[in-house]
């Protein structure tokens, strides 16, 4: 249980669910209630519903939503549904064929992620729809028989289906949808889940979304079931964190678990940014460090967002968050390599059986070295529900050490190394790589882990400014209570040379149907805040440039050109290709209260010194609990704060301040 300075009107709770533990952040009245379990990788349900049921008696949520990596575990291990592949004859081998883009230009030996549909589950239909709409070869009944019969025969899990033009006109594959409607199996059709043109895009997103549709249909009808029998019937119901910073409805997660691909992470990010913007920063890198991986993200001024991306190998083309996710957790495991050298992650030892130092493990990580550095207190982890166990850790990384021929302490300082330096390479990703100067930004660093590393990032990269935010472990939660309902709607339109009257009348179109639709999710019209926009280029360019709606839309588009590719030519002719409308519920009202700064030095927070490795040696260091600084204290480093959630690592000649929302900003002192 935690208090906390902010307010809301509602009982509203936040589930995040991560690959060691899962999460829990309640908002109600006054307070903010916390909770962690271990996470249950044979059934993620478990875990949330024990969380949840060890805390019934306190408190009757009026909302939850949820963030999963049921589909993304899906779709990373290859594990989702035997599934059968529709399309236009002559286009069955498109999903495997793809663009001739190679994402290793100078490999040797380039490796293409595997199809989803083996050749043998993949049927052509003879239709063929044109560019404008028009049916050029009509999809018979004859032909809709044979298929239906094709798919009962072949025993599978779910259906895909992507004829070439259904964006313009998707009459054929309501025709296949109903005609299958009798076989019991989950059907994606390519105009409902992508209403874009690029039909490898659209295909590949169709096929992706059936194939992880069982496990997460699955997955969030169980959850949602328990939520009912605990009598949680609550009208703002059941949501699922989406990709996109927004939540969606249980029913939609079912219908287009596609969207749920950056579940997780999408929370932290959305939190991130309100934690920064309370403390008046609106540049910042985000960089959520959990116990499997590091998910890190560019903020500037507001959430990217970016409609291509690819998740295991696999393009995806729906609108989420940008954000760069690296094999570096708390429980990342060292090894050594054929030559000698060490190596972090990207496999983990996640929750079960979890670092050497949670009792079972038997492998390193990077939270057995920091344990074994002092970094992390073996007696107040989780406030010291869950001691860890540092005699086992010591024992276990002389062995560690001995095969890597250097001391124990020495080779614990060479993981934390590694593993920062992958991550490293993760915020360079997203700032050198594309032109930006990662000083000019402030770090927010979160997650379990984030707050132990963040200080050694910050001097490995020439940053100047942290911020880690209040419960930095349970952040990605809060951000998931607070997110309100989104959708994103889209239709491509390829208009050339586009009058402002007729695109403006066709994008109200787009937004009225949004709006109908979000209003049958229980969002009220007058409630909801529009943002459109539009993809443009110029004619015979092969790539979009996505701007603002408004009467001064070209005007936007190059400057923004101009902006992006360094050159511009507004006499050239232009193309409005695909209309986009963004709706969004209400908010939650949930605000912070900004407290009077103090001029305190902490003490009435400090705990003990005891020693923790710095710069080489061990270093008598003071300890500090988190909850009993008040704003305004200041501490300087050799220091380490602990709380339920992480642990912050203050090193020599840093300084961490609490600011007026709690948060600690840290600077070279």
């Amino acid at each position: 249980m935690g208090r906390t300075g902010e307010k809301t009107s509602v009982s509203l709770v936040g589930v995040d669910t991560g690959g060691t533990f899962t999460d829990f952040i309640f908002l109600y009245e006054n307070r903010v209630a916390v909770h962690k379990v271990p996470s249950t990788p044979d059934n993620p349900a478990r875990a949330v519903i024990e969380g949840l049921s060890e805390i019934a008696g306190e408190v009757a949520p009026l909302g939850v939503t949820y963030g999963t990596t049921v589909a993304t575990n899906a779709l990373l291990e290859r594990k989702g549904a035997r599934l059968a592949w529709i399309t236009t004859r002559g286009f069955e081998d498109l999903i495997e064929i793809g663009r001739q883009t190679r994402p290793e230009l100078y490999a040797l030996e380039p490796k293409k992620a595997s199809p989803l549909v083996p050749r043998s589950l993949r049927v052509g239909v003879r239709e063929r729809v044109l560019g404008d709409g028009r049916v050029l070869l009509a999809l018979s009944a004859q032909e809709l028989t044979r298929v239906r019969e094709w798919i009962r025969s072949r025993r599978v899990g779910a259906v895909a289906v992507g004829f070439l033009h259904a964006y313009r006109n998707p009459a054929h594959e309501k025709a296949v949808a109903r005609k299958l409607r009798g076989l019991g199996l989950p059907v994606s059709l390519s105009h409902a889940i992508l209403p874009e043109h690029r039909e490898y895009e659209r295909f590949s997103t169709t096929v992706v979304n059936a194939y992880v549709s069982p496990a997460i249909t699955r997955h969030v009808v169980e959850l949602d079931l328990a939520l009912k029998k605990r009598g949680a019937g609550f009208p703002g119901g059941f949501r699922v964190m989406q990709s996109n910073g927004g939540a969606m409805t249980a029913a939609l997660a079912c219908r287009q678990p596609v969207r749920t691909l950056l579940s997780g992470p999408a929370g932290g990010v959305v939190a991130a940014r309100e934690s920064a913007r309370r403390a008046g920063v609106d540049r910042i890198i985000s960089l959520d460090m959990g116990g499997t991986s590091t998910d890190v993200c560019l903020v500037d001024g507001r959430v990217p967002l970016t409609a291509e991306k690819a998740v295991a190998g696999v393009p995806v083309k729906v609108p989420m968050l940008d954000i760069h996710t690296v094999g570096a957790g708390g429980g990342s495991i060292a090894r050594l390599d054929r030559g000698g050298a060490m190596t972090v992650g990207p496999e983990s030892a996640g929750a079960d059986p979890g670092p050497v130092c949670y009792g079972k493990g038997r492998e390193i990580t990077v939270s057995d070295a920091n344990l074994a550095l002092g970094r992390l207190d073996a007696g107040r982890f989780l406030g010291g529900r869950m001691p860890l166990d540092l005699g086992r850790t010591m024992a276990r990384l002389k062995v560690f050490a001995r095969q890597a021929k250097m001391s124990s302490q020495a080779a614990a300082w060479g993981i934390l190394q590694v593993v920062n330096s992958n991550m490293e390479r993760a915020i360079r990703a997203v700032t050198l790589e594309r032109g930006l100067d990662p000083k000019d930004f402030t770090l927010v660093a979160f997650g379990g882990a984030g707050g132990l590393h963040a200080t050694d990032l910050a001097d490995g990269l020439g940053l100047s400014r942290l911020l880690i935010p209040l419960r930095p472990g349970l952040l990605s939660a809060w951000g998931m209570a607070v997110t309100p309902l989104v959708r994103d709607f889209s239709l491509s339109v390829l208009e050339h040379q586009p009058a402002f009257r007729a695109v403006d009348r066709k994008l109200r179109n787009l937004t009225a149907r949004g709006l109908r639709e979000m209003e049958r999710d229980g969002v009220k019209r007058r409630e909801a805040r529009v943002s459109p926009s539009v993809d443009m280029r110029y004619a015979g360019q092969a790539y979009e440039l996505n701007v603002p709606w408004s009467s001064s839309f070209a005007r936007h588009f190059h400057r923004q050109h101009q902006a992006r590719f360094g050159h511009s030519d507004p006499a050239k002719a232009v193309e409005v290709v695909t209309l986009r409308a963004r709706i969004e519920g209400r908010r939650p009202t949930v605000r912070g209260r900004a407290a009077i700064l103090g001029r305190g030095k902490g003490r009435q927070a400090l705990l003990e010194s005891k020693d923790v490795y710095f710069d080489g040696r061990m270093r008598r260091s003071a300890v500090y609990a988190r909850e009993k600084l008040r704003p305004g204290d200041a501490v300087d480093g050799p220091t380490v704060i602990c709380e339920f959630s992480s642990t912050v690592v203050v090193p020599p000649g840093w300084r961490a301040e609490v600011d007026r929302y709690h948060n600690l900003q840290m600077a070279r002192g």
